[in-house]
This record gives structure tokens, sequence and C-alpha cells, in this order.
């Protein structure tokens, strides 16, 4: 608000500047000596002069100031939306849409409320009362001016979906293409090996020249209606000189107020010209807009940011879900993953192993059914809230780009640097951590990309362990280790399921043997549950599985 009453002042204050000058050069011209008049409009025009000067500088400052605090803001507030969305949002929106949202629409925004709003108020407003005043000071010559404002700016108005059809044509296009460069650069390791190098180049050519086309093609549209629109507006100037001519030659007005009326046209006109510009800018950014309100209206995850459960069980009681519709991965599943046991989830892949482990910690919400902590019913509980209680480890390890003692420091901030290496000695961590340039204190790069797969394993592992959480979920957590690591990695794993909730993802037998409840899904079903002793005298798929297991034991490459 105080950008855009900075803007009025800067423009409204060319009035008032004009007509001292005029009354105080119009003497001079007629030969009359300076008076006491004549020196109030001369230091009038200094202290205009002056307060136009301070109120550009204030413009200044509060303009780009408060545009940086909103865009700041916004994406403060985005970044909150999505730290609160299930996951189901994310597989279903593009990552570098995301992006794009958070780096390139909030710098619209901050664009909009730096240049565009200011100056289109500002100049509105600031026109509106500079009209008034000439025609009230000549209504005619006010009048002549005048006319082609309302004609221009219903010229932009009016094409509003013809620029925003371009528009979004565009940035459709755009996404696409940043799409397919983020997924050259995740999988630059498999395009390389299977030299499908230029295959990847074309498409990404093709895409960029259609980008460019629509980006042209978008800004061709914009820019032929606002120059038309500017082009009528100029008319003013036109019609204006025509009747001042007139007006001059039959004595209605001087020469030296029609040359001080064209001065103040120009003047007037430059912000009505900016104007038009801005008009069709705000459109652009209101795109850009409703991508954040899009984005910051999706259904969050909300509950009781408080929990009274009676222990640590996890039951899914006829838990079904699906991440599309009519594609069914847990079909009415119920189990119990007891506090103080191990509960093996094993099957097939696709069987909604890694899906359950998910519904546990409410990285989604089920369709139907219930799963409960302690007899709480989890899609009651805040998700920040329930996540206090779980420790996780993920097939998919996520490290950062930091220390590895921050990578660790993640599961707790508050642990101290002794508990951080007791934890990396009990996953296997801390002997080729010691052997590292710099030990814990060595910068890993981008997810880990200085480490092997079983060294990042173990460090995610090392982290879940510092949490120290109630609950312990563990989907494939050694699948990337080697027999010796594996061994003590199970040891300390053993070690922490002590009065604690342990759910684990596997398939070797070494690893579900001593489970205490081991659940068979297939296809989405409940195949088996019970003991391996049991499993195994049913003579059913879990048998099946462990000869599987047993025969590739044997297997040689020839």
């Amino acid at each position: 608000m105080l950008t855009v009453l900075i803007n009025i002042i800067v423009i409204a204050i060319n009035v008032p500047l004009y007509l001292f000058l005029h009354n105080t050069v119009l003497p001079v011209l007629n030969n009359i000596a300076p008076d006491y008049k004549t020196s109030l409009y001369i230091l009038y025009s200094l202290v205009l002069f002056i307060i136009l000067i301070v109120a550009n500088y204030f413009q200044f400052n509060a303009c780009y100031v408060s545009a940086y605090d909103v865009s700041a803001n916004k994406r403060i507030s985005i970044a909150e939306t999505l730290r609160r969305l299930p996951l189901s949002f994310f597989s279903k929106k593009d990552l570098s849409d995301v992006a794009t949202i958070i780096m390139n629409d909030t710098t619209m925004l901050e664009t909009a409320f730096s240049h565009f709003v200011p100056q289109l108020i500002g100049a509105l407003i600031s026109t509106t009362i500079i009209g008034i005043s000439l025609l009230v000071f000549n209504f005619k010559m006010g009048l002549s001016i005048f006319w082609v404002v309302p004609v221009s700016f219903f010229l932009v108005i009016a094409t509003r979906k013809l620029q925003d059809s371009s528009g979004i044509k565009s940035k459709s296009i755009q996404l696409s293409y940043l799409d397919k460069i983020q997924e050259c650069i995740e999988n630059v390791a498999d395009i390389k090996s299977n030299n499908r190098k230029e295959n990847h180049l074309f498409v990404m050519k093709d895409r960029l020249e259609k980008f460019e086309n629509a980006s042209i093609k978008s800004e061709l549209v914009v820019g032929i209606l606002v120059s038309l629109a500017q082009m009528i507006l100029k008319l003013g100037i036109g019609t204006s000189m025509i009747l001042g001519i007139y007006l001059v030659a039959n004595g209605d007005i001087n020469v030296l107020f029609f040359l001080f009326f064209l001065m103040l046209v120009t003047r007037v006109f430059e912000p009505l010209s900016l104007a038009l510009i801005n008009l069709a800018a705000m459109y652009i950014s209101l795109l850009s807009v409703n991508r954040m309100k899009e984005l910051e209206n999706t259904k969050i995850q909300t509950g009781r940011e408080s929990m009274s459960n009676n222990g640590y069980d996890i039951e899914f009681s006829n838990v079904s879900f699906s991440y599309h519709t009519n594609e069914t991965v847990l079909d009415n599943i119920s189990f119990v993953a007891k506090q103080g046991e191990v509960t093996a989830l094993i099957g097939p892949s696709g069987g909604g192993k890694s899906t359950a482990v998910k519904l546990a910690s409410r990285f989604w919400d089920i369709d139907s059914g219930s799963i409960t902590i302690g007899g709480e019913n989890i899609s009651e509980i805040d998700p920040e809230t329930l996540l206090k209680n779980i420790s996780i480890v993920f097939q998919d390890v996520i490290l950062f780009d930091n220390t590895i003692i921050e990578n660790i420091h993640i599961g707790r901030k508050s642990a101290t640097d002794d508990e951080v290496i007791e934890v990396a000695k009990k996953s296997s961590c801390h002997n080729y951590i010691m052997a590292l340039p710099k030990g814990y204190d060595t910068l890993i790069g981008e997810n880990g990309c200085t480490l092997s797969g079983g060294e990042r394993q173990r460090l995610s592992i090392a982290r879940a362990l510092l949490k120290d959480a109630p609950i312990v979920l563990l989907d494939e957590a050694t699948s990337s280790l080697d027999v010796k690591n594996e061994i003590a990695v199970q040891q300390a794993i053993a070690n922490l399921t002590k009065n604690k909730t342990v759910i684990i993802v596997a398939h070797r037998m070494r690893t579900i043997i001593g489970a205490n409840k081991i659940v068979l899904l297939k296809e989405g079903e409940i195949s088996q549950m019970g003991v391996h002793e049991y499993l195994i005298k049913q003579k059913g798929d879990y048998a099946n599985m462990i000869d599987l297991q047993m025969e590739t034991i044997n297997w040689q490459l020839i």
C-alpha cells in the first residue's frame, strides 16, 4: 500500500510542478519584473522537486523490500504446505513442476509486487486525479487527451482470454522441457551406459525448440495487443495538438499554455503506456499466482498434535489402499505388529510390503479400514506428531550434502558426538568413517554420492538408531550390505528391538527366520501368517519361497 501511495505521489506531483514552472516562466516572457508571487512559485517548484527526489528514493526502497518480503513469505508458505502434503501428491505431481512453482512462479510474484502492481495502480489513480484536474482546468484540452485511455485499456482487458491461453500453453511446454532435463540428469549413468545420449539429446532439443516457439508466440500475442493499445493511446497527443492549435488560433489559450500543456501530456502518457504493459504482465503473473494457489489449496494431512496411546502395538484392521483408482495395492489386510517383537513382511515384488510400512507411518492415508498405534487411529494424529515415535530406514536411502556427523545427527539433533559415534559403531559405520580424510567431518556430496550403496545404507541405519524411537520400520534395510556387515547390523537391530515395535520388510531368509511373526503378502492380500516353523510345515507360498532361496545358493555361472 505504501508503495502504491508513493507511486501516486511521484506521478501526481507533476501537475503542480508544471503549473508552478508555468507561472514562473510566464512573467519573464512578458517582461514583467519578478515579484513576491514569482519568488513563491520558484520556491514551490524547488520544494516539489526535492519531494519528487525523496519520494523516488522511498518508492525504490519500499517497492523492492516489500516485494522481497512477499516472495520470501510465499516460498516459506509453499514449503510449509509441501511439508504437510501426503506422498500421494508427489506421486501425481512432477518434481520439476513443484520446483518451478517454488522458484520461477514466486519470482514472478516478486516482480509483480515490485514493478507491475504499484506502477499500474499508481498510474491509474494518479492519471485519474490529473485527468480530473485538466478537465477542470480546460475541459476541451483535457477531453482531447483522455478519450483514448478507456479505448486502450479496453483492448488489453477484452483480450485477456487470448493472452491467458497462449501463456498457459507456453508454461505447459516449458514444464515438459524441464521435466526432460531432470530425467536426463537423474538417469545420466543409465543413458551413457546404454549409448542413448544422442536419442535423449534429440528429444531435449525438440522440446526446447517447441518451448522457444511457444514462448515467441505467447510474447508476440501480448506484444501486438499492447503495442496496438499504446498506438491508440498516443493518438491523444495528436488530438490534443490539433485542438490546441485550433484554440491558440482562436485566442482561447496562449502559446505558452499550449506548450506547457503538451509537456504535461507527454508526462501523463508515459505512465499510462507503462500501465498497459504492466496490465498485460499482471495477467501473466496471475497465471503463476493461480499455480501457487492450486498447490496451497491441496488437501493437507491434519490431526491432533498429541497422542494418548496405550503402548505401541501397530494393528492393521481390514486395510485397503490404492495409489490410483481401480489399481488395488492392499486389499482388506489385517495383522498386529506387537511391541517388543519383530514382524517381518515378505512376499513377491508388488505384493504391498513397502506400501504397508509407509501406511503405518501415514505417508499416505488409507482408503478403508484402520491402522492404530496403541489403540489410537493414526488418521486422527498429525503426521509430525506420529513420526516423532517412528524411526524409518527405507530401501531408497536419502542423505544430504553435508558432513557424515550432521547426516547422522538428523536422527536426534540433541545427541552428543559420543552418542553419534556409538550408533555408528553399532551400524558398522565407524571403521569406514575413520578411514575417510576428515572422519566424521567428511562431506559426502549430494545424497552421499561419494559413498557406496552399503555405506549409505548403514548411515541411514545409524540415523534411525540415534533417534531411538519406540517404533522401528525397516524396508530392505540390509539389502546393500555384504554378509559380514549384514550380520553386524542385524545384531544392532536385535539390540534395538527390546520393548519396541519393529516391522521389517525383507527377502533374505537369514533376515526373517528369527522374526516373531511373518506376514506373507501376495497380490495385496495376506497369503500366510505365523512363525517360521509353522509356515514351513504348511507347505504353502512361504515354504516355496524358502526352497527357491536354498536352490539359488548352489547356482553357478557357466
